[in-house]
């Protein structure tokens, strides 16, 4: 759907008194995928300012930390004119809003169909050029699986990681990346094939996984599942193996004291 409604005043007060009470942070959002800035067709351009501006506006209301965005398609032009209308997308449906708190991040894409973002450069000339034109922070998520079935950003294996994360200090800065979308792949390395699975049954496979989510620099990200749900519990499942590969250790209560 284009529209989406207005958050209720009732509904925001009880989230952000959840997210105090079980210390839930950061809050990450995500834009509808019917969005493309990149378009240059007026009709789905309009349309796509108009629900991005909506998307910003709900999450300054809920107080979401970040709110990650798809580039676009450039399709029927070049690289460099899709990337110009990005810019200009987000520059329009973000005029007049501003904040400290949020921040825009951008996410990488495997690459298919004119997709931009595939490539960490691309990103870079967005947040570098889009940054000088809105009061919104602007930052970056990157997606595992998207890295992987992109074939530039091997990150199933150790000099894979190593030279992913490489890339991701040069061309992106480690400080920028403030969300890693923690997928496995249905797709093998370099497929284009967006297709998300469990942790542990993909291409990554659980071992990747477990560099990553262990790894120095980039042990403090904030790592979302986009995992099926094929059935119940699969997502509890994935998040309780990322805990394991992680080596986070489960939350004691503390004992109650003797009066």
């Amino acid at each position: 759907m284009w529209r989406a409604s207005t958050p209720d005043p009732a509904d925001i007060h009880l989230l952000k008194a959840a997210r105090e009470r079980y210390d839930l942070a950061p809050m990450v959002i995500h834009d509808s995928y019917l969005i493309n800035l990149g378009s240059r067709d007026p009709a789905i351009r309009k349309s796509s300012v108009a629900a991005f501006r909506g998307e910003i506006e709900r999450a300054l209301a809920i107080g979401a930390e970040y709110l990650v965005m798809h580039p676009g398609n450039y399709k029927g032009q070049t690289v460099e004119e899709g990337l110009c209308a990005v810019i200009e997308g987000i520059e329009e449906a973000a005029q007049g809003l501003s904040s400290q708190h949020l921040r825009i991040l951008l996410e990488n894409t495997v690459g298919c169909g004119g997709q931009l973002g595939s490539k960490f450069e691309e990103l870079r000339a967005l947040r570098e050029l889009t940054q000088q034109r809105v009061e919104i922070g602007i930052g970056f998520c990157l997606d595992t699986c998207h890295c992987f079935a992109n074939g530039a950003y091997n990150v199933a294996t150790a000099e894979g990681l190593e030279h992913t994360v490489e890339q991701i200090e040069n061309i992106l800065g480690l400080d920028h990346v403030n969300v890693i979308h923690t997928n496995d792949s249905k797709g093998g390395l370099a497929s284009r094939l967006d297709r998300h699975q469990n942790i542990g049954e993909g291409h990554i496979g659980a071992e990747a996984f477990r560099r990553i989510l262990q790894h120095p620099k980039l042990r403090d990200k904030a790592f979302i599942l986009e995992t099926p749900v094929d059935n119940p519990g699969d997502d509890k499942k994935n998040v309780d193996t990322l805990k394991e590969l992680a080596a986070i250790k489960p939350r004691r209560r503390p004992r109650a004291s003797k009066l």
